[in-house]
């Protein structure tokens, strides 16, 4: 590739990815998240949970008579750290859910995940290394809902690095295979040159 398309490209990549730690000569080709549909189930849940406290709310209403002064005080505090709760749950969800992303640069295959927010990871892998990407979808709803675990394997110690909950395309899997075989020329033909 040319140098000044690659210079732009890094650009690009450190504006747009301040995070990574780029090498000069090294942009990312792509920035993959989870599905959505995680997302939205963050949403659904966390709507589901106030609906149910909602509805608490509502008994608590209606029975007034029921329940005196004290305890329908007792069950609006109940009921109001029920919804902190919940709206922190699902803060806490989506920012774990935003955490997990998976970069493919020229060079490298960088995967950060986070399952908690105290619990973070970094990943950092040769592209020459890996050895094979794939992609699977298991069950009815990772069929409707088109998402699935994206795979790579490395060379060596036969590692496994997985991403799951992704909604990676076949193009952009192909393309993934296509960097992988591109950035094993060199080794290839070096391999090549020694045994001649």
């Amino acid at each position: 590739m040319d140098e000044g398309l690659v210079k732009i490209r890094h650009a690009r990549s450190t504006k747009d990815f301040p995070h990574l730690k780029l090498e000069e000569d090294e942009y990312v080709e792509f920035a993959f998240k989870r599905a959505k549909v995680c997302l939205l189930a963050i949403i659904g849940t966390v709507a589901v949970g106030l609906a149910l406290i909602l509805i608490g709310l509502l008994f608590v209403v209606i029975n007034q008579n029921a329940i005196d002064d004290m305890g329908r005080s007792f069950l609006f505090i109940i009921l109001a750290a029920l919804v902190a709760v919940a709206v922190l749950a699902g803060a806490i969800a989506t920012m774990i859910y935003n955490g997990n992303r998976l970069f493919i640069t020229n060079k490298h295959v960088i995967q950060m995940i986070m399952a908690s927010p105290m619990s973070t990871s970094v990943n950092v892998i040769d592209l020459q290394s890996v050895e094979d990407a794939s992609y699977r979808q298991d069950g009815l709803l990772q069929k409707i809902f088109n998402y699935g675990t994206f795979r790579l394997s490395t060379v060596g110690e036969e590692t496994t690095y997985t991403f799951p909950y992704s909604d990676i395309k076949p193009s952009e899997l192909k393309a993934v295979s296509k960097l992988i075989t591109e950035a094993k020329k060199p080794i290839k033909k070096q391999k090549e040159e020694a045994e001649n």
